[in-house]
């Protein structure tokens, strides 16, 4: 991401993510859906509530229709699943901010 122009900040659980300042001020959000504790999608519950507007990217290993569904429909910007492919996350990380894929020579 830094190789990009991005500035990136990991982790190590959505709970610290919310407590951190960085959840006030970043512009997307990457994250895993199965997490201990909190995991992806009750990550987005709370941040629809704080940061309505916030993109969020998930990642996934287990390709759960029922759960990519819900995803979706509650404002991911993107879904992917594991392993993805890089150009795959820039694509989407350009759409989250954007608007638009990010064009790839």
């Amino acid at each position: 991401m830094r190789s990009l122009g991005y500035k990136a900040a990991a982790f190590a659980s959505a709970e610290d993510f919310l407590k951190a300042p960085e959840c006030e001020t970043a512009d997307c959000l990457i994250t895993d859906i199965q997490m201990p504790g909190m995991d992806g999608l009750e990550l987005q519950g709370e941040l629809s509530r704080q940061r309505p507007n916030l993109p969020i990217i998930f990642i996934t290993a287990f390709p759960d229709e029922r759960v990519r569904l819900q995803a979706m429909d509650t404002g991911a910007a993107c879904l992917l699943l594991k392993p993805y492919d890089g150009d795959a996350l820039i694509g989407c990380i350009e759409k989250a901010l954007h608007g638009k894929p990010h064009a790839h020579a």
